[in-house]
């Protein structure tokens, strides 16, 4: 006869839910609410696998942490690099943890490539080259990184389009790829279809514009009235660099770009990081759009996702 363990796990084994949106939506306040029992969380938010990156990531607070425990976040020092390839691998390996624990893996978080290439499967690029990888960074680094995404949108502007100008790792990589065989990144293609081994949920929030630059102007505020001014001055401090691909997150990399501006004040590095988030916001609502498996709700129509997870043999 099975036991109750057994039986949780055969219910649950290859199922997940996907639960994505643009920064400031409302993903933590839903998955508060409806995903405390039974789930543990995958963290899908680049800036967040850092470790000493609290506040201006907008990462959980410690007692929702241990509320319901999450995997991949605070697993990286900022100096470290971390591409979306590594977060398929590690979310592979979370998922087959948490399924053994009969519980259902929640995968949230704005980073939308990790999204895409965990839900579809990664472009079949080439394995890295180290030598055309050393030979690529010394070269950025000598002639900057303007000229770097320069370089990029020369050879591949499909990809420069895709990726953020001050985004250094992914630019690298891209004109690795380029170097290594003589094709652009953005040639290599992508599936079109979800990876069929795993039984996906998929849900991405969204909010009327208007709302959701109000709720953006207003986490930035909040997150300066929480000590991010002293945060990010403790990492540089500690003797964090521009260059650190931590340091390419949305609410620390204005405060590197005031520094080589000029003085600027608390208020001007708020705007900015206020003005960074909207355009990111921006691109994560056109990406989400673009994966047109995913099943788009309000934050505030819990009904309907739990409606929706239940059929797909998803209870909460």
């Amino acid at each position: 006869m099975k036991s109750s363990t057994q039986r949780a796990r055969k219910a649950t084994r290859n199922k997940a839910v996907v639960l994505t949106g643009p920064t400031a939506v409302g993903k933590t306040a839903l998955t508060e609410s409806l995903f405390s029992n039974g789930f543990e969380i995958i963290n899908a938010d680049s800036v967040q696998i850092y470790r000493g990156l609290d506040i201006g990531s907008a990462k959980p607070d410690r007692d929702l942490q241990q509320r319901i425990p999450h995997h991949l976040i605070d697993i990286r020092d900022p100096w470290e690099a971390y591409s979306s390839g590594d977060f398929v691998k590690d979310a592979l390996s979370a998922m087959e943890g948490i399924w053994e624990r009969g519980n259902i893996p929640l995968v949230t978080g704005g980073t939308m490539y990790y999204i895409k290439h965990l839900v579809y499967g990664p472009p079949q690029t080439p394995e890295a080259d180290m030598s055309i990888r050393a030979e690529v960074i010394e070269e950025c680094h000598a002639k900057g990184s303007e000229w770097a995404y320069s370089y990029l949108a020369s050879i591949d502007p499909i990809s420069a389009g895709r990726i953020n100008r001050n985004d250094i790792y992914r630019i690298t990589r891209a004109i690795e790829v380029y170097r290594a065989t003589g094709r652009p990144l953005s040639s290599f293609p992508l599936s079109t279809s979800p990876r069929k081994d795993i039984l996906f949920a998929l849900i991405g929030l969204s909010r009327d514009r208007s709302v959701l630059s109000r709720r953006i102007e207003q986490r930035a505020v909040q997150m300066f009235d929480e000590g991010l001014y002293d945060e990010v001055r403790a990492l540089i401090d500690s003797g964090a660099e521009r260059s650190w691909p931590g340091m390419e997150g949305i609410g620390y990399r204005e405060f590197f770009d005031a520094a080589e501006d000029g003085e600027s004040s608390v208020h001007d590095i708020c705007d900015s990081i206020i003005r960074d988030s909207k355009r990111y916001a921006k691109r994560q609502i056109t990406f989400l759009s673009s994966m047109k498996e995913f099943s788009i709700f309000s934050p505030e129509d819990e009904d309907g996702v739990r409606s929706f997870l239940l059929d797909n043999g998803i209870r909460v």
